[in-house]
């Protein structure tokens, strides 16, 4: 009786709070949509002092309850929405369906000792195998995998503290916290697209090896592609070899707000040219993992949002195929490797981009590297690093067509610089200078280390002061950078037409 009351309260506050009708899916390209409706509900309430309650479901669904362990296969072919609230401490949701569906989550709390907490899967018979969850967030949740994966059925997957075998499309305006402590936070064998909600994700698993297999972690993985289109992402990684974010495909930022921090070791031996990846990323021998911020082996395009990576011991940002940023605010930090690096053609259309390595290069491209517009602020290590590095020794070159420029360190040799570079005769460190160029007035504070040139562009021949003194303006770059603040104070320096070398490697 104590159950079923606290149910019918629940489902009454649930259905007004946040339930829909209408799921909205938008596709990896971000231009198209469908709608498709949910024609069931199926309530989960889970509960420190008894077992869970499961109302709702028909006699097509196969229902399985031990204690706060329930497993509901779907033989349908009818989308459901799974309402969910309660805690346990020693629990899962397990789904089987040849469906998409809808999961709310409303202020539950499921942490599984022995797995994932919510794991989806597809009915293997079925040619609907790894159909797309919608993810509502209503209220304060919180998801949690144990230290040891045990029971996982032969032939299943179960990855991570939320494992779908599709899609995974985040909504809603409520909070969900994931505790990833034996595998990975977040992960879909198709794609993630965080539309909305704040998500954070606590990762302490670690890169390791069972067997013949090396098992990579992330905080959040999505096999195929991921999309951030809205909402609020922080992942915090700590595990030997993890990652923030990563796929084998590509990922497309949109829009909403990222912050990243990895400060796990690298995983494994190394070999050759050992850690860090050095020039063209490579991370040691076969059986090394390394720890960075954001990695695809496709494609990473920024679009807009507002996007912070921190890693200390390897890249922030690395994409194995091309890196474009078209718009949005980019920060990104490596304490021992490059802090951006793209296997391939690496352009910045606009935007805002801070590239800032402490013993590496700021911006590294193993192809081409185009600085057509926007505002870049690049930092790089004393020689050989560079603040900006094509590959020359590859038939690469940088090309700077446009856009504010700022670059602690040398530009790569051989560079063409149709829009003119120029070099201040001096730079101090840990100071504020103050940029003009095209009607707007720039203030940034120079590093406590670099490299050993202060290099400019911009729209029209640039003035430059240094020991000022800035306040106001639109802050940058973890207030770095301020632009059209007010600014008294300050020395004039000396600038000089930048030339760059004849090539090679630097």
């Amino acid at each position: 009786m104590y159950h079923r009351l606290s149910l019918c309260a629940l489902l009454a506050i649930l259905l007004v709070a946040c339930a829909k009708d209408n799921i909205i899916l938008t596709d990896v390209t971000g231009t198209e949509s469908e709608t498709i409706t949910t024609t069931d509900t199926i309530s989960v309430v889970f509960s420190e002092s008894g077992d869970a309650v499961v109302n709702g479901a028909s006699s097509s669904q196969v229902v399985t309850i031990a204690g706060n362990g329930v497993t509901i296969v779907n033989k349908e072919r009818t989308a459901i929405t799974y309402l969910l609230g309660g805690s346990t401490s020693n629990g899962f949701l397990k789904i089987y369906s040849p469906k998409k569906q809808q999961i709310e989550l409303h202020d539950v709390s499921i942490a599984n000792p022995n797995g994932a907490a919510i794991n989806v899967q597809g009915i293997t018979d079925s040619v609907s195998k790894g159909k797309a969850v919608y993810l509502v967030l209503c209220g304060t949740n919180a998801l949690a995998d144990g230290t040891n994966y045990s029971g996982t059925p032969e032939g299943e997957d179960e990855k991570a503290a939320l494992f779908s075998e599709g899609q995974i499309i985040v909504s809603g305006t409520g909070s969900l916290t994931v505790t990833a402590q034996g595998k990975s936070g977040i992960v879909s064998d198709d794609y993630v697209n965080i539309t909305g909600g704040t998500i954070t994700v606590n990762s302490t698993a670690g890169t390791f090896v069972s067997g013949s297999d090396t098992t990579k972690v992330a905080g959040i993985k999505g096999k195929d592609s991921f999309i951030m289109t809205d909402g609020t992402l922080t992942i915090n990684c700590s595990g030997t070899g993890a990652k923030g974010i990563s796929g084998d495909g590509t990922a497309v930022f949109n829009g909403g707000t990222v912050n990243i921090t990895v400060t796990g070791n690298n995983f494994g031996t190394t070999s050759g040219g050992g850690w860090p990846g050095g020039h063209g990323g490579n991370q040691g021998s076969d059986n090394s993992v390394a720890a960075k911020g954001i990695k695809f082996d496709g494609n990473i395009t920024f679009n807009g949002g507002n996007v912070t990576v921190k890693s200390t011991k390897h890249e922030a940002i690395e994409s194995k195929g091309d890196l474009t940023v078209n718009g949005g605010h980019i920060y990104a930090y490596s304490a021992a490797d490059d802090a951006i690096n793209s296997g391939g053609t690496l352009s910045v259309n606009d935007g805002y981009l801070c590239a800032h390595a402490t013993s590496n290069d700021g911006i590294d491209a193993n192809g081409d590297l185009y600085i057509k517009g926007g505002v870049i602020y690049a930092i790089g290590a004393s020689n050989p690093e560079m603040a900006l590095d094509a590959n020359t020794e590859g038939g690469a070159k940088l090309y700077i067509q446009g856009g504010t420029l700022i670059a602690i360190g040398s530009l790569e040799n051989g560079a063409s610089l149709s829009q003119t570079c120029y070099q201040a005769s001096s730079w101090s460190k840990s100071t504020w200078y103050a940029l003009s160029t095209g009607g707007t007035t720039y203030a940034f504070k120079t590093p406590s280390s670099g490299g050993t040139k202060l290099v400019v562009s911009g729209a029209t021949t640039p003035t430059l002061l240094s020991g000022v003194t800035a306040s106001g303006g639109s802050e940058y770059f973890q207030s770095t950078l301020l632009v059209d603040p007010t600014v008294s104070g300050g020395n004039n320096v000396q600038l000089s037409t930048y030339t760059s070398g004849g090539g090679g490697w630097h």
